[in-house]
């Protein structure tokens, strides 16, 4: 008769027969269960009231609280992923969303079996749309999908064609707000406001949705979004996403649906098993109900409608390992130093600059590529907590050959481990961290920069579609933002401008610039008239007039100039 859902029931009070409830717990009942009496109850009914421990460490105390309750939470197990995907209700114009980050935590068995159904102009709510033959690359090639909403497009050269040929409408989306859209859903928010995409083609709109086929004239474009100012930032207005159908991929689960997931396949998954109508969830190992102790669970069943297990392949989109080293030489930092000198040039003197922006204690989110090598030149002892947007604070370095782990992965897809100290969590919470300006600095590059501070880094119209992926929300977090990047083009054209010709990741958001020639420190708070662009280190055997040259933006000189610094 009482809820699940009480406290008094979550403390496993049974109601006895003789006396009934004691009146202290009586009082906390609702109302219209406080008149219950023992007469209720049949003659077979246990006579004790009793407490039961849930400590993960007497699991035996945990009992289910009736035979009913058991067997209808074991109607959730499906014999495969095609019964799953048959009993969803899936079909012709679905929005389905699907968790994973790239290859990993993907429901690879759940999408084949969408595939083999034939369903088809699918709206496909995900990160990324895996790689042209696995994952929900399968769903592209097939033609089933009519429109993407991801962050990011990746390697996915068939996203990438579809896209820019007129065959598929894509809307990208920052990626924490696209966790956040998710999240929103799941818990009955129709929108929010977000300082992440302020000032650039989200907010204002009009970016390309989909292409007229074969030509470069836009058909569908984004629609501008709402504005409102809160204290002294402008923020956007974002709705949420629902979904008729989830497919997500957990590590164990149980017949109620109670899901754990591992390392960092947990991603999108949470977000998305919360926000679609039914979800179904794939996983890897189905355990006994109540052999999960209640804080062992990551995602309570109550958010999954169907279970199925399957033992699928599981890909890795990048494999990175140590290099194999020298008797005396195991450090992937040495290794990386001699990589850097033989072969980075310019790029490693931005890499040793970047490394002074970094101090022991602090946790900070590094880009892929020149970023992410800096952390390779702190000073001995110091202890840097590197964040990775998809679900992973206290990343290590590389795992040696033979240890790859395809749950363990870092934003760029790399195979990665974990330092000491370190946690996991679902794409929302850590792109929480970000948004609420708890990352000390961000490291990121870009394709160009301009005097007012403002950076663009994630497409070239109608020629290169790679999405924003976590830049929008990096550089809108309020934490210190440095750009690393090479100070001209191929051509030799300078890439710090006086305006942005490409659309922009974020305004007036970068506080420090290195390139392999100088570093601008950006003044946000110059006079009118007054350049933002202030060069404050030249690299070695250059001079200001040399900046100048090859500087298409205007620029002021610090009193205090100096010779670049670069960390040992």
């Amino acid at each position: 008769v009482i809820s699940q859902n009480t406290e008094d029931e979550m403390l496993g009070l049974s109601v006895a027969r003789k006396g009934g409830l004691p009146h202290s717990l009586r009082r906390r009942l609702p109302h219209s269960l406080r008149r219950l009496r023992p007469a209720c109850c049949s003659s077979s009914t246990s006579v004790s009231l009793h407490a039961v421990s849930v400590s993960g460490r007497d699991r035996s105390a945990i009992r289910p609280f009736s035979s009913s309750s058991s067997s209808t939470s074991s109607g959730k197990v499906r014999k495969s992923a095609v019964e799953a995907v048959q009993m969803s209700g899936i079909g012709d114009g679905s929005t389905v969303l699907v968790g994973g980050f790239g290859l990993c935590g993907i429901p690879s068995a759940c999408i084949a079996a969408v595939r083999d159904s034939g369903v088809k102009d699918l709206t496909v709510v995900s990160n990324n749309a895996g790689v042209d033959d696995w994952g929900l690359g399968l769903l592209l090639k097939s033609r089933q999908v009519k429109r993407m909403v991801s962050s990011y497009v990746g390697e996915n050269k068939e996203f990438e064609r579809q896209y820019l040929g007129g065959e598929l409408e894509v809307e990208l989306t920052p990626q924490g707000t696209l966790a956040e859209r998710l999240r929103a859903g799941g818990a009955g928010i129709p929108a929010f406001f977000t300082r992440t995409g302020g000032g650039t083609v989200i907010e204002q709109g009009g970016f390309p949705i989909k292409y007229k086929k074969g030509t470069s004239e836009v058909e569908v474009a984004s629609e501008p979004r709402e504005v409102r100012r809160f204290g002294s930032f402008d923020f956007v207005l974002e709705e949420a996403i629902k979904g008729d159908v989830s497919f997500v991929k957990a590590w164990k689960g149980d017949p109620f649906g109670n899901l754990v997931f591992r390392g960092t396949a947990r991603n999108f998954n949470p977000e998305c098993a919360r926000a679609g109508r039914h979800t179904v969830a794939e996983v890897e190992e189905l355990v006994p109900l109540g052999s999960l102790s209640p804080e062992e669970v990551h995602l309570p069943g109550v958010f999954v409608d169907s279970v199925v297990v399957a033992q699928e392949e599981k890909r890795i989109e990048k494999r990175t390992v140590q290099p194999k080293s020298k008797e005396g030489q195991s450090s992937q930092q040495e290794e990386t130093q001699k990589k850097s000198s033989s072969s980075l040039g310019s790029r490693e003197r931005i890499v040793r600059r970047a490394a002074l922006e970094l101090s022991d204690g602090q946790s900070a989110n590094l880009g892929i590529g020149m970023p992410t090598l800096a952390s390779n030149f702190l000073p001995q002892g110091a202890v840097v907590m590197l964040q990775s947007e998809n679900g992973l604070l206290g990343m290590g370095p590389y795992p040696e050959e033979g240890s790859e782990d395809p749950d363990w992965i870092n934003a760029g897809k790399e195979t990665v481990t974990a330092l000491s100290g370190a946690s996991i969590f679902s794409s929302s919470e850590s792109f929480g961290m970000i948004r609420g300006g708890h990352m000390d600095v961000t490291i990121l590059g870009a394709l160009e920069v301009d005097e007012e501070g403002n950076v663009a880094n994630w497409i070239i119209p109608g020629k290169m579609v790679k999405g924003m992926g976590g830049a929008m929300d990096l550089v809108a977090s309020g934490s210190r933002v440095v750009i690393t990047m090479e100070h001209a083009d191929k051509k030799g054209n300078s890439k710090i401008l006086k305006k942005c010709s490409l659309p922009l990741t974020g305004k007036t958001c970068a506080d420090l610039i290195i390139t392999e020639r100088c570093v601008f420190t950006v003044d946000k708070g110059a006079a009118p008239g007054e350049s933002r662009l202030v060069l404050s280190e030249v690299a070695s055997g250059l001079s200001v007039e040399d900046i100048r040259a090859c500087t298409e933006a205007n620029f002021r000189v610090s009193h205090n100039l100096c010779e670049m610094r670069q960390a040992a």
